[in-house]
C-alpha cells in the first residue's frame, strides 16, 4: 500500500520550492522520514516509488560502468538501472573514467555509481570525483567495483572508506548479520545467507557499520582469522556528501538475494542528495 512518510525536510525529489510554493504545507506529496523507517513490501522496501508524480523533480544519476569483467560491471548495472529510475532518476551511463573530469556534468547530479574494477586512476580524474563528493554527490557501490577499483590510490580508499584484500575460500557459503535494525537502510531485514566471495577487507574505523560477517578460519588454510568479524555493508561522510558501501555483489546474480538487492537499492537513495 502506499505510505505517507512526514519527514522534517524535503526528500525524494520534493524541492524546498514546493514547499514554499504551497506555504509550507506539503499539498498531499509523498514524503518518507529517514529518521523513522516503516518497511512494507518486498524485503522491507519502502521508499515509495515517485517518479512522475506532480511536485516531484527528476533527480540525477552517474553509472561509470568498465574495468575488471569478472565482475559483470554491465550486467550488474542493469540490476540497478531500472531501480533508480522507479525512484524518480534519470541514470547516465558512461563507459570512461574521463567523465570525472567533466565538472560541469559532475556538479548537476545527486548520486555517482562507480561499477569499475582493477584500474587506474588519474590525479586529474580523482580530484574530480573526489570534489564532486565533497560537494554533496552521493557516492554508492559494491564489492570490487567500488573497493577494488584503484590498488595504487590510497586517497581514492579514503573516500572510500575501505579496500579488499582477500576473499579465502573464493565463492563460499557465509552469514550476512544485520547490526543496526533502526537505520533505514536496514531496518526491517533479517540475517541473510549468501553464496559469494567472503570479503576480508581493511576498513577505516570512521565508518558506521550496518551490518557484519564472521569468518570461520576453515578456508584456504586461513585458520588464523577464525572469528574475525568483518563490515559487510557501511555508510560514511565524504565533506558534504554520503558514501554508502556494499561488500556483497561479486557478479550480478548476487543480487538475486532479495536482501543483497533492496540493501543497495536504499543505500543509493540514502547517499543521494
Amino acid at each position: 500500500p502506499e505510505r505517507d512518510f512526514n519527514g522534517s525536510q524535503p526528500r525524494c525529489h520534493e524541492t524546498s520550492h514546493n514547499l514554499e510554493r504551497t506555504g509550507g504545507q506539503k499539498s498531499g506529496l509523498k514524503l518518507y522520514d529517514p529518521n523513522s523507517p516503516q518497511p512494507t513490501g518486498p524485503a522491507g522496501s519502502y521508499w515509495p516509488m515517485v517518479a512522475g508524480q506532480q511536485g516531484f523533480d527528476l533527480k540525477h544519476a552517474l553509472m561509470v560502468v568498465g574495468g575488471w569483467e569478472g565482475h559483470t560491471p554491465e550486467a550488474s548495472a542493469d540490476v540497478f538501472t531500472p531501480l533508480l529510475e522507479e525512484a524518480g532518476f534519470e541514470v547516465r551511463r558512461e563507459q570512461s573514467l574521463d567523465v570525472y573530469l567533466d565538472t560541469d556534468l559532475l556538479n548537476s547530479l545527486d548520486l555517482i555509481v562507480p561499477v569499475w574494477t582493477q584500474d587506474q586512476i588519474s590525479n586529474e580524474q580523482l580530484e574530480g570525483l573526489q570534489g564532486a563528493i565533497h560537494s554533496g554527490v552521493g557516492l554508492a557501490g559494491w564489492h570490487g567495483c567500488m573497493a577494488d577499483s584503484f590498488r595504487h590510490s590510497p586517497p581514492y580508499q579514503f573516500m572510500v572508506g575501505g579496500q579488499w584484500v582477500a576473499h579465502p575460500g573464493g565463492i563460499i557459503d557465509y552469514e550476512v548479520n544485520i547490526t543496526d535494525h533502526d537505520d533505514p537502510i536496514t531496518a526491517g531485514l533479517d540475517d541473510f545467507k549468501i553464496h559469494s566471495e567472503q570479503y576480508y577487507m581493511h576498513v577505516d574505523p570512521s565508518n558506521e557499520v550496518l551490518a557484519t560477517t564472521t569468518f570461520s578460519g576453515e578456508h584456504a588454510g586461513a585458520y588464523w582469522i577464525k572469528d574475525v568479524v568483518m563490515p559487510v555493508y557501511w555508510k560514511r561522510a565524504w565533506g558534504e556528501g554520503r558514501v554508502f558501501y556494499s561488500s556483497i555483489g561479486h557478479t550480478a546474480p548476487d543480487f538475486d538475494v532479495s536482501e543483497a538487492r533492496e540493501i543497495v537499492r536504499r543505500g543509493m537513495l540514502w547517499a543521494s542528495r
